[in-house]
């Protein structure tokens, strides 16, 4: 029961410290609190959350070789180019009529949730991770049976989650001293930042074809 609870606590503390990393995750968590408040942290790392125990039993049935790849790289890295790209252009294009007379309702959970799952899929480097580091540790917490697999998952859950709804918190408690422009300020600084992903990423794929 010791080793269950170590599994657990290390992975949390692991994970923590990865989610504290800037990266699209957060940016779009700091751009969705400023409209739907503190519920945006979890819903996004439920998503996210959804989508790593998916990968999790792909890693188990031996599938971390296909990630490691550099192939699967290149088209994860310029796919989620894309994708972010196309996140920031819509979030730029929206900023003239942006107000934060919003109504929550106009806005689901699930589109929340999904872009939980669409930002992590969009990050080459989260299959990279979970296709050296992560599996390296879920081989190891495997050794204690499907308990300890389960320790490993839930603790590194529960570190992202920690982080985010934090994140997600502080946020919306400061939107009582946002007004409109400082609003559309917010929404714009993360579009930008989403675009420096995309270029990033991008950089990243293209670099490795140039290399390859």
């Amino acid at each position: 029961m010791t080793e269950i609870v170590f599994i657990f606590f290390s992975s949390l503390i692991i994970a923590l410290s990865g989610a504290m990393m800037p990266g699209p995750l957060l940016t779009v968590t700091i751009s969705e609190s400023t409209i739907r408040g503190a519920k945006a942290g979890p819903l996004l790392i439920i998503g996210h959350g959804i989508l790593e125990t998916i990968l999790v039993i792909l890693l188990l049935l031996g599938l971390a070789p296909l990630f490691q790849m550099k192939t699967f790289f290149v088209i994860v890295a310029i796919t989620g180019a894309g994708v972010l790209g196309w996140m920031s252009y819509g979030m730029f294009r929206s900023l003239p009529e942006l107000t934060l007379d919003l109504s929550p309702s106009k806005s689901s959970g699930k589109r929340i949730l999904f872009s939980g799952i669409l930002m992590s899929l969009a990050n080459p480097y989260w299959f990279i991770w979970w296709a050296t580091i992560g599996m390296a540790y879920l081989v190891q917490s495997s050794k204690t049976g499907v308990m300890g697999v389960g320790a490993f998952l839930s603790g590194h859950v529960s570190g992202d989650f920690l982080w985010y709804a934090a994140v997600s918190f502080t946020v919306s408690r400061g939107k009582g001293i946002l007004t409109d422009r400082l609003y559309r300020g917010v929404i714009g600084f993360c579009a930008g930042l989403l675009v420096v992903f995309a270029v990033y990423f991008l950089y990243a794929g293209i670099k490795t074809i140039v290399n390859t």
